[in-house]
């Protein structure tokens, strides 16, 4: 798909619907929500998908990992010559979320490789995520009846 196909797409101007794309890609101009929600359904992902921090570069990358320290807990560490990053879930709220949402990752990641998805079936849960992870609590029900229906329901299999 070309820069101009897709701005047009989304209701730039023939004119100028590439340069708009360009400029979005090339991190001059940021999209407002809205925007970022056409794109997000004209290349068929979640808007979040759209809004990955700047890991164009090894630098941009160290920094993000910094971050993810700073507010998640993030941390690497040696194990037997390997090195790996870990989520330490006892260093707050934050901490243990990322820690639920990696389990559900490798959920899936099992899932593909158990061959119980398809290569297309763990994209799209990816792509859309966290709207097709069902093993967290954020996937937001459909109605406020069927969150009481299910919350009752899981108290009942824990008791």
């Amino acid at each position: 798909m070309t820069q101009k196909y897709l701005g047009m797409r989304v209701g730039f101007p023939e004119k100028s619907a590439d340069v708009r794309m360009a400029q979005y890609e090339a991190g001059a101009r940021t999209p407002k929500a809205d925007l970022t929600a056409a794109l997000a359904h004209e290349l068929d992902v979640s808007p979040q998908a759209l809004t990955v921090p700047d890991i164009d570069s090894y630098i941009g990358l160290m920094h993000t990992l910094f971050t993810l320290e700073d507010i998640y807990g993030l941390g690497v560490e040696d194990i037997d010559g390997a090195l790996c990053l870990r989520v330490d879930a006892r260093k707050g709220k934050d901490a243990a979320e990322l820690n639920k949402m990696l389990h559900g990752w490798l959920q899936a990641t099992n899932m593909l490789k158990s061959g119980e998805i398809s290569q297309d079936e763990y994209d799209r849960w990816r792509h859309y995520y966290p709207e097709y992870d069902k093993t967290q609590h954020w996937v937001k029900p459909p109605s406020q009846g069927l969150s009481d229906m299910l919350v009752d329901a899981l108290k009942g299999e824990t008791e």
